[in-house]
């Protein structure tokens, strides 16, 4: 059949098959590590959510974005993880078109907000480190709720464009995609027809949502330094910096593996196809569960609160049980 259709015949066949780890060993292993990585995800965060709804001492804009970024942290390896389970469990493989768009919608949105949340966690560091006395001005609750519910505005808006735009291609030959979910580009590259429009927008979004976020982070932390090191007490210096610990990990652990395949994709031509794949899953799925483990050790205020929670519960088993 030719490459190229007419825009008026388009071919949506039922579903796709999601082909990976074909030649991968020990993959059983592998899928039970992602299911321990799901399970801490969503204790982890269920709990974050929990102590800071709870407190009221915590519903402050910093903590206000720690909830946004739990939030997202969940959905997203909600939407991905579950999925790897049943394929290998059940040995099914089919994704229903429609079910293929929506993960992929699901998927886009939420790991675009994941790197707009990590900037908005380094607008609070900047906002309370350089302009401590502004801080009833420039972060409040209010403005952080306006902040993020701009990026989920934006993030959701533009997946939606993105994701309509790949019914307009016709799919004739394979149904194979060789990723470990309904990913963008691997499901695109399968169209007989013109998929042009649809690799702009992915190469273009690419670039945006996550250079974007992360060159305001790194300007941010440069204007930090400078305020910081302008401190003339050096035990004032190290505490502003012991505040930025967790999330320096996050950006770190976010954005690390994703440039790391960048430039091995770029510069490295042969790769081998399960170890892409792999490498990809482990950038997105690993995030998500740290997340929450980070803040909840590294915060004095959750850690507190949470070893405060434990007890309670200790306590309350005990005398149930001696009941």
């Amino acid at each position: 059949m030719s490459s190229v259709l007419n825009d008026s015949l388009i071919i949506h066949p039922p579903g796709f098959y999601i082909i990976a780890f074909e030649t991968f060993p020990n993959i059983s292993v592998y899928i039970i590590f992602l299911a321990f990585v799901y399970v801490v995800t969503l204790v982890f965060n269920i709990l974050l959510i929990y102590i800071i709804a709870c407190n009221h001492c915590l519903h402050t804009p910093k903590f206000m974005a720690v909830v946004n970024l739990a939030v997202i942290d969940i959905v997203l390896n909600t939407s991905t993880i579950p999925s790897m389970i049943k394929t290998f469990l059940f040995k099914d493989n089919f994704v229903p078109f429609n079910l293929c768009l929506l993960q992929m919608y699901v998927y886009y949105a939420f790991i675009s907000m994941e790197s707009y949340s990590l900037a908005i966690l380094a607008y609070d560091r900047l906002i309370a480190i350089c302009f401590p006395l502004r801080q009833n001005v420039f972060n409040t609750l209010s403005i952080m709720s306006c902040l993020i519910g701009v990026t989920w505005v934006y993030s959701l808006g533009r997946v939606a464009y993105s994701t309509a735009i790949m019914t307009r291609l016709s799919f004739c030959n394979s149904v194979r995609v060789f990723s470990y979910f309904c990913d963008y580009a691997p499901v695109f590259r399968l169209a007989c027809n013109d998929y042009t429009l649809q690799w702009s927008i992915a190469s273009t979004s690419s670039m945006v949502n996550l250079m974007g976020p992360l060159t305001f982070i790194l300007l941010s932390y440069v204007i930090i330094l400078v305020t910081v090191f302008r401190m003339k007490s050096v035990n004032n210096r190290m505490k502003a910096l012991a505040t930025c610990i967790e999330h320096l990990v996050l950006v770190a652990v976010f954005f690390t593996p994703i440039i790391i395949i960048f430039l091995i994709g770029l510069y490295v031509r042969s790769i081998d196809p399960d170890q892409r794949v792999l490498s990809l899953s482990l950038a997105s799925c690993i995030p998500p569960c740290i997340n929450s483990v980070v803040y909840s050790l590294k915060t004095k205020e959750i850690r507190t609160r949470a070893l405060a929670l434990v007890k309670r519960s200790f306590d309350i088993t005990r005398t149930s049980s001696s009941l």
